[in-house]
């Protein structure tokens, strides 16, 4: 598609408590090549970085979990295991993704091995988020993890069988979009399913 297909007519602040939320105008030329104009709401987040932590001895992830209203709201209890994750606030996405690890789970590791880079809902936010595994040893914890009650987190660290964590996709356990790709991304490129050569 060209670059004029889409023009943006105008922007408007809706609500900026947490993230700005905009009503966004935008005129389109449409493939046929009839205009048209549409309007949308879009949270205007700023992009993340997550990071699943595994153990290739000990065939093992670090998950944390925590509260999520998103969840509460639709049904779900609210508390979703997750892979370490945070907002870039301007950092690479890299460093932030070392940063959150040991934040959240206290975990210091050496490197990171990127994963893929996603948009969340990009019908509705402009998040962008970069995903990387990382391998973390046990003896390598530096803190008790669970965030900054600072700004309102109140992280557990939970660390569990990967074979566990794989079957909790099917059965519903596991439910966050991130960590459910990062931890195929485990299996098809760095662990494998149980029994098989990695």
């Amino acid at each position: 598609m060209s670059d004029d297909t889409v023009r943006i007519v105008r922007e408007e602040i809706l609500s900026d408590h947490f993230l700005p939320l905009k009503n966004i105008t935008y005129a389109q030329r449409r493939r046929d090549g009839a205009p048209q104009v549409q309007s949308r709401e879009i949270y205007d987040c700023a992009d993340g970085a997550a990071v699943l932590l595994y153990n290739r001895t000990h065939r093992s992830v670090v998950l944390t979990r925590q509260f999520r209203l998103g969840a509460r709201l639709n049904g779900h209890d609210g508390f979703l295991l997750e892979a370490a994750a945070g907002m870039l606030e301007g950092a690479d996405p890299a460093a932030r993704a070392l940063a959150e690890v040991r934040e959240e789970t206290g975990y210091d590791v050496d490197r990171l091995q990127p994963a893929m880079q996603l948009y969340v809902s990009p019908a509705s936010t402009t998040e962008r988020i970069h995903l990387f595994v990382a391998e973390y040893e046990r003896d390598r914890r530096c803190g008790p993890g669970g965030g900054k009650p600072e700004e309102g987190e109140d992280i557990e660290v939970v660390e569990l069988d990967f074979d566990d964590a794989l079957a909790m996709i099917g059965t519903g356990g596991i439910v966050d979009a991130k960590t459910v790709l990062l931890l195929l991304h485990l299996e098809r490129h760095v662990l494998g399913r149980h029994g098989e050569a990695s």
